[in-house]
């Protein structure tokens, strides 16, 4: 009985740390671990996206089904496709109380996409599996991340099969919930992609239930378990994480051990923190892991920058525009790894 008690109460507790992770102005400590037990509806307000963009021929809705069941989502495609041309594909995974379209406003991926010409999937998590519209990218003690996780490679691949993808030009990225689930594809599949963005994120390997998850979440010492086996021979793709200083949802450590882990893999080692600040935005703390000239992965530390997409549009929830922007940064870092990958 008292197990059943505390497995309520971890559920709780869990459900509104989900919902904390879409609000940037969420307090820490005792009073947040006391609001977690409350069953309020998630509340915010985002702006909603042009109808323009909504119903363009660039941007268009279908589903997918993997082991999760359906998952629905949005795809962006570039205008002026030639006959026999392939353009990169990036997966864009969205955070709790967001869907695709939301993603797709806050972010201007699109803005990007459409200018670089490169393809953009924004998977989308089913309310029925997680009632804020988090991916369960923690729940892998049940199989329930893996499944979900096989539900957005469905989508993947029918993006791959339907679409003129280049399929050696495949990356993720993912804010919050969607960056933990990103990190958690990578791992398994990385031989699928060639760079990965983690925002917002938690470390790869230190959550395994909702109990380890919220912990981390809170920056509470877990204990890490090593990342998946992966031979020898095949490379985890490039990692870039950009995490803010201010971010009092997913606290600021899980983005500096997520660069750490991930050169450690391989042995890399960190360059010497480097300041980067670009007119009135806020200021950016860059460190490179490096291994034989070859780099493995970039931590991006911003300062002031809450839980929330960093250069985002304005007038959306969980975008600051303050920031540098994150949008750019990725697919720069993202574009750099697809040219290494054609040498």
């Amino acid at each position: 009985m008292a197990r059943r008690i505390r497995k309520t109460v971890w559920s709780r507790s869990f459900q509104s740390a989900l919902k904390a992770m879409t609000r940037t102005a969420m307090r820490v400590g005792t009073k947040a671990i006391k609001e977690s037990l409350r069953a309020a509806p998630l509340t915010s307000k985002r702006k909603p996206v042009k109808k323009a963009m909504a119903h363009s021929a660039n941007w268009t809705k279908g589903i997918a089904i993997g082991a999760a069941g359906p998952r629905g989502y949005r795809l962006y495609k570039p205008s002026g496709m030639r006959r026999n041309e392939t353009r990169p594909l990036l997966v864009m995974l969205h955070g709790c109380g967001q869907d695709a379209e939301a993603l797709a406003a806050s972010s201007r991926m699109n803005t990007i996409a459409a200018r670089e010409r490169f393809f953009v999937l924004y998977p989308e998590q089913d309310r029925l599996s997680n009632v804020q519209g988090c991916w369960n990218w923690y729940d892998t003690r049940t199989g329930r991340a893996q499944a979900e996780a096989n539900s957005i490679s469905a989508a993947i691949e029918q993006i791959c099969l339907s679409q003129a993808v280049d399929r050696s030009k495949v990356a993720l990225a993912g804010i919050s919930a969607g960056a933990g689930m990103a990190v958690l594809l990578a791992t398994h599949h990385p031989e699928r992609f060639r760079a990965i963005a983690m925002h917002s994120g938690v470390a790869p390997g230190v959550a395994h239930s909702s109990a380890s998850a919220i912990k981390a979440m809170f920056g509470q010492s877990v204990t890490s378990s090593p990342l998946p086996a992966i031979p020898p021979d095949v490379r985890l793709p490039a990692l870039l994480v950009i995490h803010g200083t201010a971010d009092h949802v997913v606290a600021p450590g899980n983005g500096a051990e997520a660069a750490m882990r991930w050169g450690e893999r391989v042995g890399a080692k960190a360059s010497k923190p480097r300041l980067v600040q670009r007119g009135a935005r806020y200021a950016a703390t860059i460190t490179d892991y490096r291994k034989s000239g070859r780099l493995v992965a970039t931590l991006c530390a911003v300062d002031r920058l809450g839980h929330a997409w960093s250069g985002g549009a304005a007038g959306h929830s969980y975008s600051d525009p303050k920031g540098p922007d994150a949008s750019r940064m990725i697919w720069s870092f993202i574009a750099r790894q697809f040219a290494r990958s054609a040498d």
